[in-house]
């Protein structure tokens, strides 16, 4: 049986060419994930530990827990002459980091969405001098700059030129006399790097009389971690000292937890590519299987057992897999790059090293590959195993699929399990995403399952008009699509889930431009909005001095995005800062009477009131909550408020915002101006801040809708990768079709059916195979969407949109799709031999 099994898998080999692609394109989206965040890994701990590499131990003040912005206060100056005279200290210095971006000569501030843009004390000693001066020196006095390697190169910056550097307050011009690297590095994980000289970092990066930290040597003979005990004896309250390994550690494990986000939402796509191919997998084996019937047969009656009969099938699908696995694995570091690329394309640079595959990584193609073909595969062994001789010797198809009852109610029952669960994920206080993922599965499972029922039906009504339109080729590839139903609704079943998703993202992001634009018109008082051009990263303080100052502007208030936990929570969440006595000036926020004036008296919080309802707290209560810098503390709640599109669920005012938080960059300013030519006198003062962009409301919410373009571009080309398999699903069909029906084709060829008639035959059978799945995906996705919608309608998602316009381009492209997909299988088709497929059994 095994010698039978082995040259059974090699005489079926091109038939399983197909299906190895699938699953190698599968297995090659989630290594490549493990191999692209691996390699962003080891770069940040090679960074990390470059970085540190010549400092044992570094004081600092204590954070409760580390945020994107690394909030701290500082150290004072004074302490670090108590540092240099403990005992076993060799060097000890001060050093000073903080928002700073560097615009090149030709007007442009360089940095973009991802890596932050930062100002960096140079290091007077040689112990610690971590960047390498390719090009000129460090900068020794005020006026005097050094740029990294990357952003000189971005930015066409040289020697000797002079660059405008912004910070949290004026900009500033400074002379470039240095490019550096660290090592043999061209910049720092991606990040811009401006190096300033000590005294000029501590006043243009806001730490005038103090230090962010104090790097210390030990002397010959003293152990970092004796060092660290001895220097920790003498620091103030609220200060600590830990090794360099250890914050080089903290870093890179900060810089990790955010990239496993981004490691679970690329294996969350691969997933949805799996799920697609195990489609192909099954569909595959079960016409391998209907094929081999008097093989079969004949194996049972030479004495081979059911049992038999199915390892047999499992043994060729192990087969399948090792060989997936193994390709799937070598494409992996391909996709990596691909990854990689397409991020950068979308705005989002990464670091990079040498490439990391991990032993990790084998195993996962190795479990991946094969897991998920022996799983697809089981249902066509078991069915292998009932094929009787005799039903064999009669060429009967053994296949008994499940009666129309029973499929009915199997189906019915899952697509309701299916849909309880997102419901109960969406809307519930339990369950989350996972039960989102579960039910999102089980509704798939469910309405595959009730696909069979409506195949034959849809066949022929989207078919109809094929003998009008193309005679007998139309005629013969409706009937062709709607005669095997279980396997045209098998096939289009793997275009459906990407359909679907695409559909439901599609409506997700139509009613989210919705509800934005909804949000402007009802909400937004202001009549300009003042963002940063790299996003997230905020911009000088500056503006919204100025801009108050002038005669065109009645108002100019600025609002603070932040970083907070709840306490026990390790998951950050946002909340805004604003000044209370203006902002219903320029935001309509619907705070109930007093709020406002209250949260302006004290150290309290605004919150929305679904959050009020899900917590349960009353105004004047407090609410606990974490600060990087400040730990936890008790805000009392000021009461609540109905609009939270544009500042989230909980705000603070400006004072207590400043009193919590060490940066002062601002997120955004709103702006309601005067008659008169506000625009022009906004500009005046933007001109000096490039990093800064003026929207009045309509390009504000273009800008909005094209951000959202292209988050659903990302996704929708993350997603491309399960339609690519479910079109490489329906050639794999129709190519084992037409190996099947070879000679029924010789027979309509003998006829007088034409090789053109037969392209057409096979190119409409893929259309219509197509069209179900686009389709059934539509209406899954319409479903799906208006369900997410409608349950995050409290996160300010109000207007249900369908795009109508661009599902039926989705359909038009799935028939189109059809026509490609078929290429192969058609002029296979039209170029059979009509005496040999006459002759072929």
């Amino acid at each position: 049986m095994w010698k039978a099994t082995f040259r059974g898998f090699l005489a079926h080999k091109f038939r399983l060419a197909l299906t190895t692609l699938a699953v190698v394109l599968g297995v090659g989206f989630v290594t490549g994930t493990y191999v692209l965040t691996d390699t962003m890994n080891r770069a940040f701990d090679e960074l990390f530990a470059e970085v540190t590499a010549s400092t044992d131990v570094i004081v600092r003040a204590e954070a409760d827990f580390i945020s994107a912005a690394d909030d701290r206060p500082l150290v004072p100056e004074t302490l670090l002459d108590e540092v240099r005279a403990v005992e076993g200290v060799a060097v000890a210095e001060g050093e000073v980091s903080g928002f700073a971006q560097i615009v090149a000569p030709d007007g442009e501030p360089i940095g973009r969405m991802g890596p932050p843009t930062l100002g960096v004390s140079a290091s007077r000693h040689p112990s610690f001098q971590v960047l390498t001066i390719r090009e000129g020196r460090n900068p020794e006095r005020d006026g005097e700059v050094a740029v990294d390697v990357t952003t000189a190169a971005d930015g066409e910056i040289e020697v000797g030129d002079v660059v405008t550097v912004l910070f949290e307050g004026p900009p500033e011009e400074f002379e470039v006399v240095g490019i550096a690297g660290f090592g043999s590095a061209d910049n720092l994980g991606g990040a811009t790097l401006a190096v300033f000289d000590l005294r000029t970092a501590q006043r243009v990066l806001g730490a005038k009389g103090g230090f962010d930290a104090i790097s210390i040597r030990a002397a010959q003979g003293v152990t970092a971690r004796e060092l660290q005990a001895r220097v920790a004896g003498i620091l103030p309250d609220e200060t600590q000292a830990i090794t360099a390994a250890e914050a080089g550690q903290e870093q890179a494990e900060t810089i990790q937890e955010g990239l496993g986000f981004f490691r679970t939402a690329l294996l969350v796509f691969a997933g949805v590519a799996l799920f697609v191919g195990a489609f192909i997998i099954f569909n595959t084996f079960s016409i391998l299987i209907a094929q081999r019937t008097r093989e079969l047969g004949l194996l049972r009656a030479l004495g081979a057992s059911g049992a038999q009969v199915t390892r047999s099938v499992l043994a060729e699908a192990f087969l399948t897999g090792v060989v997936a696995a193994a390709i799937g694995l070598g494409f992996g570091v391909l996709v990596a790059a691909g990854l990689r690329a397409l991020l950068e394309g979308f705005g989002i640079d990464l670091p990079s090293t040498s490439l990391q595959v991990l032993p990790r990584t084998i195993w996962a193609a190795a479990a991946v590959g094969i897991v998920i073909t022996l799983v697809a595969s089981v249902l066509p062994a078991r069915r292998a195993a009932h094929v009787t001789p005799m039903e064999a010797l009669r060429e009967s198809d053994g296949v008994r699929p499940l009666g129309v009852g029973v499929r009915l109610v199997t189906g019915g029952v899952v697509v309701a399990i299916g849909v309880g669960l997102v419901m109960l994920g969406l809307l519930g206080d339990t369950g989350g995403l996972a039960s989102v993922g579960g039910g999102v599965f089980a509704t798939f499972l469910g309405v595959t399952t009730l696909s069979p029922l409506t195949a034959r039906p849809l066949s022929r009504f989207l078919g109809a008009p094929l003998p009008r339109m193309s005679g007998v080729a139309g005629r013969l590839g409706r009937n062709n699509a709607s005669r095997n139903p279980r396997r045209t609704a098998s096939t289009s079943a793997a275009l459906m889930i990407g359909l679907a998703l695409v559909a439901t993202f599609s409506v997700m992001g139509s009613s989210v431009k919705a509800s934005v634009g909804a949000l402007i018109e009802q909400s937004l008082r202001a009549d300009f909005v003042l963002q940063s051009t790299t996003q997230f990263a905020g911009f000088s303080n500056t503006v919204a001095e100025e801009l108050d100052a002038a005669d065109e502007i009645a108002a100019a208030v600025p609002v603070v995005y932040a970083e907070f936990r709840e306490p026990g929570s390790t998951m950050s969440q946002f909340l805004s800062a604003v000044d209370p006595a203006r902002v219903e000036d320029v935001v309509g926020l619907g705070a109930e009477p007093g709020a406002l004036e209250r949260l302006a008296t004290g150290e309290g919080v605004l919150i929305h009131e679904s959050l009020a309802e899900s917590t349960g707290v009353e105004p004047g209560e407090p609410m606990p909550m974490r600060f990087p810098a400040a730990g936890v503390r008790d805000l009392t709640v000021a009461g609540t408020f109905t609009q939270n599109g544009m500042l989230g669920e909980r705000i603070i005012s400006m004072e207590t915002y400043e009193e919590l938080y060490t940066s002062r960059l601002h997120s955004l300013v709103f702006v309601k101006t005067e008659p008169g030519d506000a625009r022009a006198a906004i500009e005046s003062v933007t001109d000096d801040f490039p990093n800064v962009e003026v929207l009045d409301q309509g390009e504000l919410r273009a800008e909005q809708e094209r951000q959202i373009d292209q988050l659903l571009g990302l996704i929708n080309a993350l997603l491309g990768l399960a339609i690519l398999i479910a079109l490489l699903g329906i050639v794999n069909t129709l190519a084992l079709s037409v190996f099947e029906r070879t000679r029924e084709l010789g027979l309509l060829r003998a006829v007088g059916m034409s090789r053109r008639q037969t392209r057409r035959m096979i190119r409409w059978e893929s259309v219509l195979i197509a069209l179900i799945g686009g389709l059934l995906g539509l209406g899954i996705g319409l479903v799906f969407g208006t369900i997410l919608v409608r349950a995050l309608a409290d996160e300010g998602i109000t207007t249900l949109s369908i795009p109508g316009g661009q599902l039926v381009v989705f359909l038009f492209s799935a028939g189109i799709a059809g026509v490609v997909a078929a290429v192969g299988p058609a002029r296979r088709a039209a170029r059979l031999d009509v005496l040999a497929a006459i002759s072929h059994e």
